[in-house]
């Protein structure tokens, strides 16, 4: 079986940075593909558009790209493998194996259809675990070298999705799970070069960095994590559906800024 994540390997001198995209993928696996609605699959609501081709400048900065291939549908890499819920305060949570996108419609072609215990564990095994251990042999591979490694978690989101918040959300969001994934230097500047910017930055608020933060980031080990959360449209259209080139350059400018000052700090742990 083929690896369901694509490697974007560092150009130049390698620093010690992984970058994560697990939500950025859109295929499914031919067993599964005629399982899902085909209208729902042609437009994967869920998924996180053109983050991997935002991000492709950090390759040139001698950053790591790990991008999954497959569809958050086919299961999601950023929840836990049992499925339990990352947040308690009444949101919408989409599980391990969702059945329905964030807006609560069917994805699969049977309503009401749930995967099995046999089913979800195959999943984990051809496609969870094998992008959770490519991204352990990446860190520790970096860690050796540099001493201290930062996994950076990159995601995107609609403006507004009213089943998670009555509210717009921040511009975007810096989750270190209230403080425990990052050493607090790497937050610091993080932030800083979030808010360099024109944007608005939140820390922790709505969301504290999914399964992928919480599992790998463990700061006593030199092993940090940071999730990063964005609206969409400061990267795409006002509908949210199409790139925007001259959004994404003000964007990864800021992104740049911020991705050297932590480099920076990771040197100076």
């Amino acid at each position: 079986m083929k690896d369901p994540f694509k490697i974007y390997k560092a150009k130049g001198q390698k620093v010690p940075i992984i970058l994560s995209i697990p939500h950025a993928g859109t295929k499914f696996p031919k067993e599964l593909k005629n399982k899902f609605d085909k209208r729902m699959r042609q437009q994967v609501d869920d998924t996180d558009w053109y983050v991997d081709q935002l991000y492709q400048f950090v390759q040139n900065m001698g950053i790591t790209i790990i991008k999954a291939k497959y569809s958050r549908w086919v299961i999601d890499l950023n929840r836990d493998p049992q499925s339990e819920a990352l947040y308690n305060d009444g949101r919408i949570i989409t599980g391990l194996t969702p059945t329905t996108d964030f807006f609560g419609n069917n994805i699969y072609r049977k309503e009401k259809f749930v995967p099995n215990t046999i089913e979800i564990n195959r999943r984990l095994e051809n496609y969870y675990w094998p992008y959770y251990k490519k991204i352990e042999e990446l860190l520790k591979e970096r860690k050796s070298e540099f001493g201290n490694v930062l996994l950076w978690d990159a995601h995107s989101i609609r403006e507004f999705v009213p089943t998670i918040r009555k509210e717009k959300f921040p511009d975007l969001i810096l989750g270190n799970n209230n403080h425990v994934t990052a050493h607090p230097k790497l937050t610091t500047s993080a932030i800083e070069g979030l808010k360099s910017g024109s944007y608005q930055v939140s820390i922790n608020t709505p969301f504290k960095g999914g399964h992928i933060t919480r599992y790998f980031g463990k700061p006593e080990n030199n092993i940090h994590a940071l999730q990063l959360e964005m609206n969409k449209i400061l990267y795409m259209d006002n509908r949210e559906l199409n790139f925007d080139e001259k959004r994404a350059i003000q964007m990864r400018d800021v992104l740049k800024n911020t991705l050297e000052g932590v480099i920076k700090t990771i040197y100076n742990l």
